[in-house]
């Protein structure tokens, strides 16, 4: 297929490109910088230079392309968001960059449109010890402050499964990690702190995990489906990051109680101490034939570590 990869250049993107191409598939990548494009050339892509919150630039510098299929994976998450603001442009790239790269898709006649999401998306608490199935409520508010990312989180994959024409797909991630040259620094420089107790489980994924459930997404899934993309471990975020330590050989994470930690990082405090969720990620395997090469985080981080 000819697929145009939007944010081809950040975690999950340069890896899907270079899956994408091994593949088969004719990769064009969007991104922003001159160092981006150089990037995708040097991968064996197109690039090209346009920002998704301008439609009018967008279409310009895609006139006369052709397209199979658009992926969205334009985040502005540099680095783990702290504070709710900090995840207010992404929430924007997830509610009108869908809709500027759904116009885009019809420009291109693509027929195929693959948006990444979230587990998130499920609520920001306690689901207890039964696995998610993507049928679980998503994108429900819960009056936190957590609801304007579940919300953008829900309208991308909307917009993706109601548009005409097109097979809309929505691949969830679990919390990446295995991409950001900057985690090993940060561990050791003890930046990523952890909240006291033991808390409850995240879903976690590698980013080649991700990238490649992105690319089995994308040739078999089914219009208006959702896919969890998850590891077979769920873990706490204070059991990742210690484990994470120990490999990185870092000194132990600073531990801070909730209190404090919602002050200082209020959403970062939702997420670590509010969350508890297993997700299943047997529909993937089923339908996509997909299974992480990362079965434990522990499988990746002595990967990516050591």
């Amino acid at each position: 297929m000819k697929v145009l990869v939007a944010g081809a250049t950040g975690v999950i993107g340069r890896p899907l490109v270079r899956h994408l191409i091994r593949a088969g598939h004719a990769v064009a990548g969007l991104t922003r910088t001159e160092a981006g494009a150089d990037q995708l050339v040097s991968q064996g892509a197109r690039a090209i230079r346009a920002d998704i919150l301008d439609l009018g630039a967008l279409l310009e510098a895609t006139a006369g392309l052709a397209a199979d299929a658009i992926i969205h994976e334009v985040t502005a998450l540099a680095r783990p968001p702290a504070r709710y603001a900090d995840m207010e442009p992404t929430n924007r790239l997830r509610t009108e960059g869908s809709a500027h790269l759904l116009t885009l898709a019809k420009q291109a006649g693509a027929t195929r449109f693959v948006t990444q999401s979230i587990v998130l998306g499920y609520g920001y608490r306690d689901h207890g010890v039964v696995p998610l199935a993507e049928d679980a409520p998503f994108g429900v508010p819960a009056g936190l402050g957590s609801d304007a990312a579940v919300a953008a989180m829900a309208d991308a994959e909307r917009q993706a499964f109601e548009a005409t024409g097109i097979d809309g797909i929505a691949v969830r991630y679990g919390l990446l990690y295995g991409g950001d040259p900057e985690f090993a620094p940060r561990l050791r420089a003890r930046a990523l702190p952890v909240a006291s107790g033991r808390r409850g489980t995240i879903a976690l994924v590698h980013v080649e995990d991700a990238a490649l459930g992105t690319v089995a997404a994308l040739e078999r899934g089914v219009d208006g489906a959702a896919y969890n993309i998850v590891d077979d471990t769920p873990a706490t975020w204070r059991e990742f990051i210690e484990q994470s330590a120990r490999t990185a050989g870092a000194p132990p994470p600073p531990v801070l109680p909730g209190w404090a930690l919602r002050v200082v990082a209020p959403y970062a405090a939702e997420l670590l101490t509010r969350v508890n969720m297993r997700v299943s990620n047997e529909r993937a395997r089923e339908q996509l034939g997909w299974a992480p090469r990362y079965p434990s985080f522990r499988d990746g981080l002595a990967v990516q570590l050591a």
